[in-house]
């Protein structure tokens, strides 16, 4: 029994970090990217596709979690 309460607990807090982590992460990413078509106009297609492309792997992180925690949570029950 203590092992479900401990996974019980431990699973919304690692998806809280990850969507926390991840929020962090695609506010520096547009950030820096915003800041780069600041300064480079003529740049802003280029840097707009491989901001799109870091935010999706960025996304991709929270994805895993959210999967894992449904995958975990199947032996609270």
């Amino acid at each position: 029994m203590e092992m479900q309460a401990i996974l019980a607990l431990s699973l919304p807090l690692g998806l809280g970090l990850a969507a926390m982590g991840t929020a962090i992460a695609l506010g520096r990413a547009v950030s820096a990217a915003m800041e780069a078509i600041g300064r480079q106009p003529e740049a802003a297609p280029k840097i707009l596709v491989n901001m799109i492309i870091g935010c999706a792997l960025i996304e991709a992180i929270t994805i895993y979690v959210l999967v894992f925690t449904f995958i975990a949570s199947e032996k609270l029950q």
